[in-house]
């Protein structure tokens, strides 16, 4: 059996919480664990490379692997985790509950067949990826509740280190603040140039909920924008550094996905260097609010 939420809380301090083994700073969590602010993406349709991600772990200094069901990945990633040689103490393995799982039986029982995927005991975060439920006679309301009460109960039993949601807005976060106990320890939402929801972050932040963002380079869209471009020269950088080392600077937990390891590498070095307080106010100005992902502002 893992340890539980308040073991979990007395280890922070360790090797592992401390930074020792993670690539780049780390964020805290409201429950004390700590978060690699930088981590691998995986994706479905094409969007998994076993030798990406053991080049991550073994050459980069990459910790923090994210997944999820919906990607089909996870015993890709279990192989790929043993091959790298890395243990699993110094992993942070966050993956996600897709829809077809909601509801307060599924959810504990999906999480269980996620580990089992993942060959792991424990998750150290897990998501609950999209707030539309698509189940008939039920509103998303209900169904969001009784899949958090689900949620809480694997935290308070340690099989997952942190819980949170992917893709809900503040709507859905009140819903949920007022139905349950838990406050997610994370929300991962689209988040590039294009697409910077400050009021979402913000309220996130007052909150004490860690925002993660997808999508850092917005599927590529945001690579050629002469902005960008122009600060990639500026600093002898990649535009991927810049779009990733912006996200970072503004206090988003960033999940860049590549299949190809000079890619990984090249995303993974953003630490060296710091973008301008004029130049961050440049990428901030990039925001149009387009979405290059899933858009759940219909959701209710």
């Amino acid at each position: 059996m893992a340890p539980g939420p308040l073991r979990w809380e007395r280890l922070a301090m360790s090797a592992w919480a401390a930074g020792k083994a993670l690539a780049g700073p780390s964020a805290r969590l409201a429950n004390g664990l700590e978060i690699p602010m930088l981590g691998l993406g995986t994706s479905h349709y094409g969007g998994y490379s076993h030798d990406a991600v053991v080049y991550a772990l073994q050459k980069c200094g990459i910790r923090h692997i994210d997944t999820a069901k919906r990607y089909g990945c996870e015993s890709l990633l279990q192989e790929a985790i043993k091959e790298s040689g890395v243990k699993r103490e110094d992993l942070w393995i966050t993956t996600k509950l897709w829809h077809t799982d909601y509801g307060y039986e599924n959810a504990k029982q999906a999480c269980l067949e996620s580990c089992k995927r993942l060959g792991v005991d424990y998750l150290d975060l897990y998501l609950v990826h999209w707030p539309d439920t698509h189940i008939p006679g039920k509103s998303n309301r209900e169904v969001r509740a009784e899949t958090w009460r689900a949620m809480e109960e694997l935290y308070e039993k340690g099989l997952c280190r942190s819980i949170g949601v992917s893709n809900f807005l503040i709507s859905h976060l009140e819903q949920l603040k007022e139905d349950c106990q838990v406050t997610p320890h994370v929300n991962q939402v689209e988040y590039h140039p294009f697409h910077r929801p400050q009021e979402l972050v913000d309220y996130c932040q007052s909150r004490n909920i860690v925002f993660e963002g997808y999508c850092p380079l917005a599927k590529g869209e945001a690579l050629s924008h002469p902005d960008v471009i122009q600060l990639a020269k500026k600093y002898g950088r990649t535009p991927a550094q810049i779009c990733i080392r912006w996200s970072i600077q503004n206090g988003i937990v960033t999940i860049p996905k590549s299949t190809k390891p000079e890619r990984v590498l090249e995303n993974c070095q953003v630490f060296d260097f710091s973008l301008a307080e004029d130049d961050v106010a440049i990428l901030n100005g990039m925001h149009d609010g387009r979405h290059v992902s899933w858009d759940p502002t219909p959701v209710v």
